[in-house]
C-alpha cells in the first residue's frame, strides 16, 4: 500500500488524513490496517515513532463510521489501554484528529485528576474510551481471539538513524559531563533519563547550578504540572526535559535531537525504548549514555541485546584502575589466580621452614624497633641517641 486511499477507508477519515498531511503509510500501518479492516485481532510490533497509533485508530474509526449505533449506558464501543496518563491523552487526541469528521465521542480515564468528571463522561455511554489500567479495575475479559502477529522489526532493534555513544565516567563526574554535553552538542531538544524520581529532580538542580534550565517530569508531579511542562517541551519553550522511564512513555514529541541516559537502565529493553524518543519521523538523532563502573554490567547486557558494540570514550579520572582494590589500595588478585589448596598441600615444606626460621631470627630486632618508634612518638622526644640500632640502651 502506497497511499491511505488504497485501504478503502471511509471518506471522512481520508479527508482528515489529508488535512493532517498524511500521504504514505508507514510499514506498520501498511501491514496492520488491512488486517484490522478485515476484523481480525492484531498484535503489532514496531519501533517507537513509526505510527502505531494510526495503525489501530484508523480501522477502528472506519468500523465506527460504517456501523453507527449508540453505545450502551455506562459502556463503550472501543476500549484503549495505555500505561501512562500522557500516552493516553495523546492516543485520544489522535482519535479526535483522525475522526474529526466521523464525530465519534471519546473520553479519557486516567489517574491524577478528579474521578467525578470521568464518571460523568461515560455515564451515558461513549464510543472511544482511552484509559490507564489503574482507573479501569473492571476490565477482566480476554480481548484477543486468533490474533495475527505483525512484526516490522525485531523488538530489540534500535533505529538506524540514531548515533549511539557511550561515555565512561566516574559517578561523581556525571553532572559536570551532562552539563558539558548540553553546552557543546548542537541540540534542539534533549530528553535526559534517570532511573528514579529523586534522581530526576537532583539532575535538574545540578543543571540549574551550572546555568542550564531544565524541567523534570515523573510520577510525583501533579497531572497539571506534567501537562504544562510537556506542552512547553513540545513548543520548544523547554529545551531540556529530565524524565523517568514510566513518565517518558507518553512523550511523543518530534524534534528531540538528543537522548541522554544519565543512568543506564538495568533492563536492556528499556534502553531501546529510551533512545527511540529521538530520530522520529525519519529524522536523525543522537543517544549518549553515561556509564560509571557500577553500570558496566548493564552496558554489556544492552550490547548483547542490540547485537552491537556501542562506540565509547573514556573520561574517568583513573581509567586503568578497573579491577577492585583492597583496603590498603593494592590491586586485588582475581580469585581464578589463587593457588589450589591441594597444590599447596602437595608442595615441599622445606622452603616454608627456612622462611619461618628467617622470620624468627629477625623477629626480636623488628619488635624492638617497633617498640622504640612507638615510644618516641608518644613521648614526643628524640630518644635515638639513648639507644643503639638493636633498641638496647647504650653501655
Amino acid at each position: 500500500m502506497t497511499s491511505f486511499h488504497d485501504f478503502g477507508l471511509a471518506e471522512p477519515i481520508t479527508r482528515a488524513l489529508a488535512e493532517e498531511k498524511y500521504t504514505t503509510p508507514t510499514p506498520i500501518q501498511a501491514q496492520t490496517i488491512p488486517v484490522a479492516l478485515a476484523r481480525r485481532d492484531v498484535i503489532g510490533i514496531a519501533q517507537t515513532g513509526t505510527g502505531k497509533t494510526a495503525a489501530f485508530a484508523l480501522p477502528i474509526l472506519h468500523h465506527l463510521f460504517t456501523n453507527r449505533r449508540c453505545p450502551g449506558h455506562k459502556a463503550c464501543r472501543v476500549l484503549v489501554l495505555s500505561p501512562t496518563r500522557e500516552l493516553s491523552g495523546q492516543i485520544l487526541d489522535s482519535f479526535r484528529a483522525y475522526g474529526r469528521h466521523v464525530r465519534a465521542s471519546g473520553a479519557l480515564v486516567i489517574g491524577g485528576v478528579s474521578m467525578g468528571a470521568q464518571v460523568r463522561a461515560v455515564q451515558n455511554g461513549v464510543e472511544v474510551l482511552v484509559a490507564t489500567p489503574g482507573r479501569l479495575l473492571d476490565l477482566v475479559a480476554q480481548m484477543l481471539r486468533d490474533p495475527a502477529k505483525v512484526a516490522v522489526t525485531p523488538a530489540a532493534s534500535t533505529v538506524e538513524r540514531v548515533e549511539q555513544r557511550i561515555i565512561h565516567v566516574d559517578r561523581a563526574a556525571k553532572p559536570a559531563v551532562l552539563a558539558e554535553i548540553l553546552r557543546d552538542e548542537p541540540i534542539d531538544r534533549t530528553l535526559v533519563f534517570t532511573r528514579t524520581k529523586h534522581g530526576a529532580d537532583k539532575v535538574v538542580r545540578g543543571l540549574a547550578k551550572a546555568g542550564i534550565s531544565a524541567h523534570a517530569i515523573h510520577g510525583n508531579k501533579s497531572q497539571n504540572q506534567r501537562e504544562r511542562v510537556l506542552a512547553a517541551f513540545r513548543k520548544g519553550q523547554v529545551l531540556t526535559l529530565v524524565a523517568t522511564d514510566i513518565a517518558a512513555r507518553g512523550i511523543d514529541v518530534d524534534g528531540i535531537s538528543h537522548v541522554v541516559n544519565f543512568d543506564l537502565p538495568n533492563v536492556p529493553e528499556t534502553y531501546v525504548h529510551r533512545i527511540g524518543r529521538t530520530a522520529r519521523a525519519g529524522a536523525a538523532g543522537v543517544a549518549i549514555s553515561l556509564c560509571d563502573a557500577e553500570e558496566a554490567a548493564y552496558l554489556r547486557d544492552i550490547e548483547k541485546l542490540i547485537r552491537m558494540s556501542i562506540p565509547a570514550t573514556d573520561q574517568r579520572r583513573f581509567p586503568r584502575q578497573a579491577r577492585p582494590t583492597t583496603l590498603q589500595g593494592r590491586t586485588a588478585r582475581p580469585s581464578s589466580h589463587a593457588p589450589d589448596k591441594r597444590q599447596q598441600r602437595g608442595r615441599t615444606n622445606a622452603p616454608r621452614k627456612q622462611d619461618r626460621q628467617e622470620q624468627l631470627r629477625k623477629a626480636p630486632n623488628a619488635i624492638a624497633a617497633v617498640a622504640f618508634l612507638h615510644r618516641s612518638v608518644r613521648s614526643g622526644h628524640n630518644t635515638d641517641s639513648r639507644r643503639n640500632e638493636d633498641g638496647n640502651r647504650k653501655g
